[in-house]
């Protein structure tokens, strides 16, 4: 992977999603925890494309505007930092009017299988 590398998912935002459907709130608008599982989506899969597993560990981000069902999202995850194993991403998720929501991604490269075999205590 290279810094400045990005990948970019489209997304179109269903009833599932919303804050008084997941518990995140009261109202039938796009919730945070749906962006934010979009943002780590779309890390997770330029991560993934570069041949490397991953998990994500820390969040920094903003919720800027409200979505209602239906409305088309574009989210982009751009590759700004490595450090051995830790890489970060600017996330930043759109509809056709700006900015829905913006931040900063980290993830580490992991072995699925060590991972999994050290949470069973093997």
């Amino acid at each position: 992977m290279e810094i400045g590398e990005k990948k970019i998912s489209k997304h179109t935002v269903t009833e599932a999603e919303t804050a008084d459907k997941v518990g995140s709130g009261g109202l039938p608008v796009f919730s945070t925890p749906s962006m934010i599982a979009l943002m780590e989506k779309t890390a997770f899969g330029l991560a993934k494309e570069n041949g490397h597993d991953t998990v994500g560990t820390r969040l920094e981000i903003s919720h800027l505007k409200a979505c209602l069902p239906g409305t088309e999202l574009t989210c982009e995850a751009g590759l700004t930092g490595m450090d051995g194993r830790k890489l970060t991403f600017r996330v930043l998720v759109r509809d056709a009017e700006g900015t829905v929501g913006e931040g900063l991604h980290e993830r580490f490269i992991i072995d699925p299988e060590r991972f999994m075999n050290k949470l069973a205590g093997k």
